[in-house]
């Protein structure tokens, strides 16, 4: 499994577009056959600092959700309203190292 942490400063007049447009991308992405998880965080004590929590099933993944049409719609339309260019960070799972365990599932 691969985790993606994606780290975005939003303009302060955009959040709640942001926030509207990035939800509609996180639930969309929730159905990706790739996609184990897909949240959407806000910083504790700031309303304008976000990050987006993929994680994917394997190495591909990721390539396969940037070719959605619900990506390239987030991406037009969020890419003006950040406050400086996002930035991610990629890691492994160690533990629980099995995808069910992150989906959610008890075994």
């Amino acid at each position: 499994m691969l985790i993606v942490q994606v780290f975005v400063h939003v303009l302060p007049a955009h959040i709640d577009a942001f926030i509207a447009a990035t939800e509609a991308n996180a639930r969309a992405s929730r159905e990706e056959p790739g996609v184990v998880r897909f949240d959407l965080l806000r910083e504790e004590g700031t309303s304008d600092r976000f990050v987006l929590l993929e994680i994917y099933r394997t190495d591909d993944d990721p390539a396969r959700h940037k070719e959605t049409s619900h990506y390239a719609t987030w991406r037009t339309a969020v890419e003006p309203w950040m406050a400086e260019p996002r930035r991610s960070a990629k890691y492994r799972a160690l533990s629980p190292s099995e995808p069910a365990a992150w989906s959610g599932a008890r075994g």
